[in-house]
C-alpha cells in the first residue's frame, strides 16, 4: 500500500455537514478497495485566489490515505463525476504526518499572535513616501 495526502475544495453553497457527508463517501470508496484514511481534517471555508466556476469561496478538506493506487484512482474518479469539488489534488509521500497539520497549526498561532489593542501607527489614512 502507498501513502498519500488529498486535499479537495468544495463549493462554496454547500453545508459542512455535506463536505463531511462527501468525505465519508470518498472513505468508503477507498474502503472497498482496501484501503483507508488516517486522518481527516476540515480546514473550513477559506477565499480562493481566483475564481473557479464562478466560486469566490470553497470547502477546503484534509486526507491522509493509506490505500493501493488502483483505489486512489477509483476516488479521483468519482470526483471528476462529482459537481460539488471544484479542485482535489493528490500527492503521494514517503510517510505521513502525525498530528496537526500545517493549516491547523498555523489558526492556533494566529489565535495566539492576534494584537491586543492600542495604537497600531500608520494607518491614519495619510501617505508616507516610499524609501527606496
Amino acid at each position: 500500500m502507498a501513502l498519500y495526502e488529498h486535499i479537495f475544495l468544495a463549493r462554496q453553497d454547500v453545508s459542512q455537514q455535506q463536505v463531511e457527508e462527501l468525505t465519508a463517501a470518498l472513505t468508503e470508496v477507498l474502503s472497498q478497495g482496501g484501503g483507508k484514511v488516517t486522518k481527516n481534517e476540515y480546514w473550513g471555508l477559506k477565499g480562493l485566489s481566483y475564481r473557479i466556476n464562478k466560486n469566490r469561496k470553497a470547502h477546503y478538506t484534509l486526507l491522509n490515505i493509506d490505500a493501493s493506487p488502483a483505489a486512489v484512482a477509483e476516488m479521483e474518479r468519482q470526483m471528476r463525476i462529482n459537481e460539488d469539488i471544484l479542485r482535489f489534488m493528490t500527492v503521494r509521500v514517503d510517510e505521513l504526518e502525525e498530528g496537526p497539520s500545517a493549516m491547523m497549526q498555523k489558526r492556533d498561532r494566529d489565535d495566539r499572535d492576534a494584537p491586543r489593542g492600542g495604537d497600531r501607527g500608520g494607518f491614519s489614512g495619510e501617505r508616507r513616501p516610499r524609501r527606496f
